[in-house]
């Protein structure tokens, strides 16, 4: 499927990333050496289940790079406008595509194995929305100085996956609230209060089970939606801070190192001639003579 990245913000000067972007995009911070959002190009370029990767909000003069084809869409000033601006220009390279990975700009510790699992294990079945969760003892056990928000539900405490899976015709239905719901979603409280009164209540006392509210979203907003849970943290771990953006430069940045390290191969061992002895020389010479005479 084809891939559509999300890399329109910009930090204001309230947003304690500014200091980092300088005015520009907030994709292009650099981390280990590296832009941003080069980090996700490289994985999803590398990732086998990816045709097609599509940026939303920068332009080709940043000079990044793929190694599958990249097309660019300018800014369309709202979340779920650059989404639906994406898969418009997905359905244009594809018409026939009908499921979209969906992925921001801000996880440069994603991996390109990880994306092929997030398509292979969504593929089994044929759902609206997949969205995915890690549980915080995988957050906390790969990134524990993260100081993630966590969603507590009866059976687990989360946090929200920044690369999910969408069927591309979720853009042109629900819009007002798939809008509501994007606007709030680093709030999951106000995301249950989208939803209704109910599931807000219900939601405070930790009532529900990941599945019961998968369960109870899906019918309330009238899609086929499942929730897939990660062992991994690297797609959940997002930079919204500056300390998860040093956190993230200096994992990538010791991972460089050792992967360096490892694709070195060893110096070959130069083999210096030995010096001969004056024995030999001797003898080297004297040989020498007896041919002259000869």
């Amino acid at each position: 499927m084809n891939a559509i990245v999300t890399a329109g913000g910009i930090p204001q000067p309230s947003d304690k990333l500014y200091a980092y972007s300088n005015g520009d995009s907030k994709a292009l911070i650099d981390v280990a050496g590296k832009p941003m959002v080069q980090w996700v190009l490289d994985a999803l370029g590398d990732a086998k289940k990816v045709d097609h990767v599509i940026v939303i909000g920068l332009s080709p003069k940043t000079g990044l790079t793929c190694k599958k084809p990249l097309h660019y869409v300018s800014n369309q000033g709202r979340m779920l406008a650059n989404i639906t601006a994406g898969v418009n220009k997905s359905l244009e390279i594809n018409p026939r595509g009908e499921y979209v990975l969906i992925v921001s700009a801000d996880i440069p510790a994603l991996k390109s194995d990880m994306v092929d699992w997030l398509v292979k294990t969504c593929m089994q079945t044929k759902d609206d929305l997949y969205y995915g969760v890690c549980p915080r003892e995988v957050m906390e056990s790969r990134f524990p100085e993260s100081n993630r928000t966590y969603t507590r539900l009866r059976d687990m405490e989360v946090c929200g996956a920044d690369i999910n899976v969408s069927h591309v015709r979720m853009v042109t239905e629900h819009l007002d609230t798939w809008e509501q719901l994007i606007g709030n979603r680093k709030s999951p409280m106000r995301q249950a209060g989208v939803i209704g009164l109910d599931t807000l209540i219900q939601f405070a006392f930790r009532q529900f089970t990941l599945q019961g509210l998968v369960e109870r979203a899906s019918e309330r907003i009238g899609i086929k939606g499942r929730a897939i849970i990660w062992d991994h943290a690297e797609p959940c771990m997002d930079v919204d801070k500056p300390h998860q953006l040093e956190l993230l430069r200096r994992d990538l940045a010791q991972k460089q190192k050792t992967a360096g390290k490892s694709s070195k191969k060893p110096a070959p061992v130069r083999r210096t001639a030995k010096k001969p002895t004056k024995k030999a020389v001797a003898k080297k010479a004297r040989t020498r003579s007896k041919a002259k005479r000869k």
